[in-house]
């Protein structure tokens, strides 16, 4: 029985049970539906460390722990219950619901622990069956016992899941026995029912007993994991579990009753078996134990593999082990991944010592009620048109549910929630990178419209404090300008917002394409690694749809401040350019115009030329998007160079002091560069200054009369230099606020 002990304080006695395919005919059955058998839930804890528990906290104490534990449990049956009648559950039982309410990767994370949980599980009931045998009658191998048990229980799953649940009706014979030559023993001394417990002195505290107790309320779940053999889940999973837990909380509610007034609290905790001491017949304990470890393991050994079924079903599993999937006969057994359960099994009672990894056990099965709960918490306070159960649950139970298993979780072991959290959270991650693609939709897209949502109705209007770039990139065909899409991602760097748009000439598109357009650049986006909204539009000329869309993109207060633009070279089209320039500042929207080098591109990404005139109008948005540029790993080791050129030799002290003081009082790691003109023209100055500069920041007049001559003339006297940004800052802001805010 040592094993026993043990993990009666560091595991949960987690019993599965079956149903049968057709006929509904599982171990215990309730008003002719499926009832997970509270008999085998009660399995080893009430039969070894039950009267340790009454002596310990006393009478009160016991009654208080266990309406506590069957509280949080019930929370978690009544979110199952309102998942099961949402939807159609198929094999898989607690990652089915998951994964098709919290997404592939949330239910890959949990399923692929608990499908291990449940396969050591195995070899933890065998093991454990063989102790008990070995120490009733001796001279018994104690490793060939357990290694026989687990092949048996085995064979018998993979030769019928009916045959399994109907041996097991055998099992729930000899616990009842066991019940009632308990409930009509007698009492081991004359004692006084004591309330509190043994003296602080001898017994341990209320929350370790907890710990101790807790997991014997956890095998609710007992059909879940069959789901897919219930001819209808949606009516059997609920009002089963529901059962098991009202027998299961009338049953622990009388026990600590009849101890409590058969021995005083000293004599419980030191006699683990003393329920045989009590009872009419001795060895009916014993048989009572050798139930549920039996029943248990072949709840394990049917419920695990049909997990693994489901999870190579979906994808999760890599694609050389797809065959995992395939299911035998009329019923679809999955007789491949018993197989395999067997080999984890075997493997495990080979090991023989189950104490190190067995609260790690816990925790996975503890892991999986939570999300549970979780995932029927969030689809009732979303409230999504598709979430219509037949059982109703307040979303706030289920939120308190997944509370009650998280604290449980470290009362119980807080170092294994830990490695059980890190490894869930590394499954997740491993899923999320391999971006599984599902055919069912879940309620993480609910969670973010929500969230949406809430966010649109509080943003308020645009503040210095809070600026961050939502950049509207009118690029055309991302594959002829993507080094402006590439610009535009290196200044958000996951700060603000990219919008990719692009106009379909009415006369030669159908509007019908604009959204297979979208989803064409939106998946070329995603292969290039660029996070970004996309937005097709069809108009009789890019420029009408140019401004149609900084006209009216956006939802409220959530439009894009600053347009991207490529540069036109193109001498007719100039006039309806300069227009649309015009229009972008009048609709006071900052405008960036990207005049690639189409030889060099960014070159080495190791320097920033910003031809400065100070934090008023251009200068302070050229130097904030000079900042936010160089917070890119691309650019994070280029050097930002502040440029202004002066008259005369005499104006660099003073000037140089005063850049420097602004570069401080900003925070900006920047230098500054002073430079004489001595009579020269400025854009000489520039080609001598920033012909070896990888960008080149440099603002642009507002649009007024004879703006197309000016432009005109602005790129000619910049041709031939790398890489140059145009920038014409939005009216009435103050980008050099954003810069100084403190």
């Amino acid at each position: 029985m040592k094993l026993f002990k043990k993990l009666s304080e560091e595991t949960q006695s987690t019993p599965k049970t079956a149903s049968d395919n057709s006929n509904e005919t599982g171990l215990g059955t309730f008003g002719g539906v499926y009832t997970p058998s509270i008999l085998t839930i009660l399995g080893v804890i009430m039969y070894l460390r039950f009267g340790w528990v009454v002596g310990n906290v006393g009478l009160l104490g016991t009654l208080i722990i266990v309406t506590l534990s069957t509280g949080i449990t019930f929370l978690t049956s009544l979110s199952v219950s309102a998942i099961a009648t949402d939807r159609i559950v198929k094999g898989g039982g607690a990652y089915y619901m998951i994964s098709r309410s919290l997404g592939i990767e949330t239910g890959g994370a949990v399923g692929i622990p608990l499908y291990f949980a449940q396969a050591l599980s195995v070899a933890l009931y065998t093991i454990g069956f063989a102790e008990s045998l070995v120490d009733a009658f001796g001279g018994l191998n104690q490793l060939y016992v357990a290694l026989a048990t687990t092949i048996a229980v085995a064979i018998l799953a993979i030769t019928s899941a009916e045959i399994a649940i109907k041996a097991q009706y055998f099992i729930m014979v000899a616990i009842i026995l066991s019940l009632l030559s308990f409930a009509f023993g007698h009492p081991l001394e004359t004692t006084n029912i004591e309330i509190l417990g043994a003296s602080e002195r001898v017994s341990e505290s209320f929350w370790t007993v907890f710990a101790v107790f807790f997991p014997a309320v956890t095998g609710i779940m007992a059909g879940v994991s069959m789901s897919g053999d219930l001819r209808e889940p949606s009516r059997s999973i609920p009002v089963g579990t529901l059962a098991a837990v009202g027998t299961g909380y009338l049953v622990y509610m009388v026990l600590p009753i009849i101890l409590a007034m058969r021995a005083d609290a000293t004599t419980l905790i030191e006699q683990p078996l003393v329920m045989k001491e009590m009872a009419l017949w001795g060895p009916a304990i014993l048989l009572g134990v050798w139930g549920a470890t039996l029943s248990s393991a072949i709840g394990s050994i049917l419920g695990a593999p049909r997990v693994l079924q489901a999870l190579a079903r979906d994808g999760v599993l890599p694609s050389w082990l797809s065959f995992l999937g395939n299911g035998n006969g009329p019923n679809d057994e999955p007789r491949i991944g018993t197989a395999v359960t067997l080999g984890v099994a075997t493997a495990t009672v080979c090991i023989g010592d189950l104490n190190i990894i067995a609260p790690v056990l816990t925790m996975f099965f503890l892991t999986t009620y939570m999300v549970l709960n979780v995932s029927a918490g969030i689809e009732g306070f979303l409230q999504s048109p598709s979430f219509r159960p037949t059982f109703k649950v307040h979303w706030s139970l289920s939120m308190l549910g997944a509370l009650g298993c998280l604290a449980v979780m470290f009362l119980i072991n807080a170092v294994a929630t830990v490695i059980a959290a890190l490894i869930v959270l590394a499954i997740f991650i491993w899923l999320q990178r391999r971006e599984l693609e599902t055919t069912w939709g879940d309620a993480r897209r609910g969670i973010w419209m929500a969230l949406v949502r809430e966010g649109i109705l509080q943003i308020g209007e645009e503040d210095t404090k809070n600026w961050r770039p939502h950049i509207l990139v009118l690029s055309g065909i991302p594959k002829k300008r993507w080094l402006l899409i590439k610009f535009a991602d290196d200044l958000t760097h996951n700060r603000g917002m990219i919008t990719v748009c692009s106009v379909l000439p009415s006369a030669s598109r159908d509007v019908s394409q604009q959204s297979d357009m979208q989803d064409t650049i939106r998946e070329y986006l995603d292969k290039r690694g660029v996070q970004a909204l996309v937005r097709v539009v069809t108009a009789t000329d890019f420029f009408d749809g140019a401004k149609l869309l900084v006209e009216t993109y956006g939802i409220g207060p959530l439009t894009p401040n600053t347009v991207v633009l490529g540069d036109s070279q193109e001498p007719s089209r100039r006039d309806r350019y300069c227009q649309l320039i015009s229009h972008i500042h009048k609709a006071k929207k900052n405008v960036v115009i990207f005049q690639e080098d189409s030889d060099r591109g960014f070159g080495q990404h190791r320097r920033i030329d910003v031809w400065w005139g100070g934090l008023q109008n251009n200068g302070g948005l050229m130097l904030l998007l000079a900042y936010l540029l160089r917070t890119d790993m691309d650019w994070r080791n280029a050097e930002i160079y502040l440029k202004l050129v002066v008259p005369e030799q005499a104006a660099i002290q003073p000037t140089q002091a005063n850049v420097d003081r602004v570069i401080r009082d900003l925070r900006i790691s920047a230098k500054s560069q002073i430079l004489v003109s001595n009579g020269r023209p400025f854009y000489d100055i520039l080609h001598e200054s920033s012909q070896n500069a990888d960008l080149i920041f440099l603002g642009i007049r507002t649009p007024g009369e004879n703006f197309t001559q000016y432009y005109e003339d602005l790129q000619s006297k910049t041709a031939d230099l790398p890489s140059t940004v145009f920038v014409l800052a939005a009216p009435g802001f103050s980008y050099g606020e954003v810069l100084s805010d403190r």
